[in-house]
């Protein structure tokens, strides 16, 4: 059995503190990141309050479903990703990390009362990602965040906006995309206009998991083939346009049996084949127009 494995392998990778000390590196500015992600962690790490100076988490795409109350203790963190997880709930101890300044909990199964009010004490925190959750309101004590300049609302279930997000000093980049959401916003006439939904999105793709990854690059491999197969379809040339009718004439009045490509009006660049056999009028498929 391997080591750091529990029997079975059904209750997931279990990390011991010294698996998470010999998993501990410095980054290029000299914080202490600890660095789990992908991993099959089911649990939360107990150790890790054995490790209160880490300044940066990463226990992304495991599958923890719950957060504990003794997260309250690693109070030196200012970096937390927990995105593409199972998580339910956040505890009331979430408040502690006043020194965070980045929080992802993209991609878990959030709900509206999972997410503690407790989270507005976080008064350092500049960026926050909830996207991909079952969020369809936010708990008013986010409106004291005032260092938030990036908030990701993106793929949950909000049908409006909250209003106090508008006063947030410092919110710089919102996404709201895919929800079922349409709120109003005041223009400079005083007057309300229909806004629809942000276009950032606040993850990474370092920070995604590799089937999300290929799904964006699919489509945007999709969006650069359309352009490239219907961008000469936009209009005939304009030679082919004037010597539309001629050619149809010409076409139309050959004799019966007729089996060769007939011949193109002068300054014709269509390249489009037409054969005549008896009485029936065949198209070969065409070559790209010279625009």
């Amino acid at each position: 059995m391997a080591k750091g494995k529990r029997a079975g392998g059904a209750k997931g990778t279990k990390i011991t503190l010294k698996m998470a000390k010999n998993a501990l590196r410095v980054t290029l500015d000299g914080k202490l990141r600890l660095d789990l992600s992908n991993l099959g962690i089911v649990t939360f790490p107990k150790c890790l309050i054995k490790l209160k100076n880490i300044e940066e988490l990463d226990l992304s795409r495991n599958k923890i479903k719950a957060i504990p109350e003794f997260i309250g203790q690693l109070t030196g963190l200012c970096w937390l990703d927990l995105h593409s997880n199972h998580i339910e709930r956040l505890p009331e101890n979430i408040g502690h990390l006043g020194s965070l300044v980045h929080l992802n909990l993209c991609n878990n199964n959030l709900e509206s009362t999972g997410l503690s009010p407790e989270i507005g004490r976080l008064r350092n925190l500049q960026v926050l990602n909830l996207g991909m959750n079952r969020l369809n309101s936010l708990p008013p004590t986010l409106a004291t965040l005032s260092n938030l300049t990036e908030l990701g609302l993106f793929d949950n279930l909000f049908t409006q906006v909250p209003e106090w997000i508008h006063v947030l000093p410092n919110l710089t980049k919102l996404n709201s995309k895919r929800n079922p959401v349409i709120y109003k916003q005041r223009d400079a006439h005083d007057s309300f206009s229909v806004t629809i939904t942000g276009s950032l999105y606040l993850i990474r793709e370092e920070d995604m998991c590799h089937p999300c990854v290929e799904r964006r690059r699919r489509k945007k491999l999709e969006r650069s083939q359309r352009k490239i197969n219907f961008s000469g379809l936009i209009r005939p040339n304009s030679v082919a346009q004037d010597n539309q009718e001629f050619w149809r004439q010409r076409i139309t009045t050959s004799p019966p049996g007729f089996r060769k490509e007939q011949a193109r009006p002068d300054g014709d660049t269509n390249r489009t084949t037409f054969i005549h056999d008896d009485n029936t009028l065949q198209r070969f498929k065409p070559l790209p127009l010279i625009s």
